[in-house]
């Protein structure tokens, strides 16, 4: 479940997407994102991801330190009830808050943009090992369907499976009442196709800080955690198990059907 820039194969997901009133930034969304990648491209790759989010830099990626198995946890919180249907360092060089920004995370070389076209320019900034082809074709495809998202380039070159560190963020969201998490698959380096279904086999987890006691299960969180990274996370979470097939798209899910114990649902790419 991803889209990359090149023939791959990711295994393991997992999703966190919550919501919470953050005592410096207000109402935010928090994406979380964990896989296991392996490059079947000849050279480096990349892994895509979109965020429907407002004015993000790289400030917005939360450094998980040695709290690595923090998805993990959540999961371990909810796989007894769960439904059948994966550190940061900024690099140091100066970069505009809304251009496109590099940085290193775990595995990958990191690249963010709010225009997906404004990438290939900034490709020189990773490390030749790691620099793939940006396909121009796929960046157009997500600059006409997802106009005004911030778009992450996470790129690699690992030849055998490598369990990278979660991806962990915050952002000011599009929509504060619907929760979304990036799910489009395709690994050829192609835009991905919206017809017909794609294997699934990943849990998606949710938390918010508006839900009642009793509402979730109880996350043990590592004690040594980071006091920052805490503040952004849940201390109850729901999540499920998705396999089988399904249409391609996102994982949608609006705060107030999470709150009465509603699951995600599918949403295709928006038509441009």
């Amino acid at each position: 479940m991803c889209v990359s820039m090149g023939p791959a194969e990711f295994s393991g997901t997992t999703l966190y997407m919550g919501r919470l009133h953050h005592p410096e930034h207000a109402l935010v969304h928090v994406l979380g994102y964990q896989n296991t990648a392996v490059n079947r491209a000849d050279g480096p790759n990349a892994m895509l991801l979109h965020l429907p989010a407002r004015g993000m830099t790289q400030n917005n990626f939360l450094d998980v330190g040695r709290s690595s198995d923090v998805l993990e946890r959540m999961v371990d919180a909810v796989r007894p009830r769960s439904v059948a249907a994966g550190g940061m360092a900024w690099m140091g060089w100066d970069q505009p808050a809304y251009g496109v920004q590099v940085f290193e995370h775990d595995i990958y070389t990191v690249l963010l943009a709010s225009d997906p076209t404004a990438l290939p320019a900034a490709l020189h900034q990773v490390p030749a090992h790691k620099r793939p082809a940006l396909n121009p074709e796929l960046m157009r495809f997500y600059a006409e369907r997802y106009p005004g998202y911030a778009m992450a380039v996470c790129c690699f070159d690992n030849a055998e499976a490598a369990q990278a560190k979660p991806l962990l963020m915050w952002y000011v969201p599009h929509d504060a009442d619907v929760l979304t998490a990036p799910a489009l698959d395709a690994h050829t380096g192609r835009p991905p196709g919206m017809v017909g279904q794609v294997p699934v086999d990943h849990w998606v987890l949710y938390g918010s800080d508006a839900a009642p006691p009793g509402w979730g299960e109880p996350v043990d969180h590592d004690p040594a955690m980071r006091h920052r990274l805490r503040g952004f996370l849940p201390s109850q979470v729901r999540g499920e198990h998705f396999s089988g097939l399904l249409p391609n798209g996102d994982f949608a899910l609006s705060h107030a059907d999470l709150l009465a114990g509603g699951r995600a649902s599918r949403v295709g790419a928006p038509v441009g």
